[in-house]
């Protein structure tokens, strides 16, 4: 059993993945008839009232993955050829694995800053491939240049996660049976399918 503070992964009835959810909004999507069929462990049994005719009490199991029936309208939009996940520097760190791409290093979490590789003031954009994660050092150093005037180079090619991968980066102490089922939606070329293995292994 974990705690109620466990997130679950929501997904189409398709089996697309969603969102994160708390265990309210999963006890009250079963409650609204709303899940279609669960996957994964059962992370929790939440309790109810007692029947006063049976004497018996309610209870709902969540499990670590609920497919629901109305959910496919919204990731319809993620399906666009040119949707791009909302960038914030959470997904961002995520992505990176909290390490500065110019020196390799992971320092603590308020140590880290978005680096725009062309800065914005020479035409960059606030975009998924235009930023890394950079430790507040490196980014000082490297300033209002790019990385090759910096003589900085980096230690890996940024890139635009999809929906799936975005969620992975979104999420907070994923399970492992969580894990593998995003990663059935990842591209196979996702830089992410290694970080997941080594974490499963």
């Amino acid at each position: 059993m974990y705690s109620l503070s466990q997130l679950g992964l929501r997904t189409t009835a398709s089996g697309m993945p969603l969102e994160w959810i708390d265990y309210k909004d999963a006890v009250r999507l079963h409650y609204q008839g709303s899940v279609v069929y669960s996957l994964g462990e059962i992370m929790y049994t939440i309790h109810g009232g007692i029947n006063a005719a049976t004497g018996k009490r309610s209870f709902i199991k969540i499990n670590s993955i609920i497919a629901t029936g109305n959910g496919d309208y919204k990731y319809a939009n993620y399906q666009q050829k040119d949707y791009s996940p909302p960038l914030n520097n959470e997904a961002l760190f995520a992505r990176d694995g909290g390490m500065c791409m110019y020196c390799g290093i992971t320092p603590r979490r308020i140590q880290l800053s978005r680096d725009h590789i062309t800065p914005i003031s020479r035409g960059g954009t606030d975009s998924w491939n235009n930023v890394v994660t950079a430790c507040k050092r490196c980014n000082n150093h490297k300033a209002g240049r790019t990385p090759d005037e910096a003589g900085m180079a980096l230690l890996a090619v940024p890139f635009v996660p999809n929906y799936a991968e975005y969620v992975f980066l979104k999420g907070r102490r994923v399970l492992a049976d969580q894990m593998e089922f995003l990663a059935a939606h990842f591209p196979r070329t996702s830089p992410l399918r290694q970080r997941i293995q080594k974490a499963l292994n």
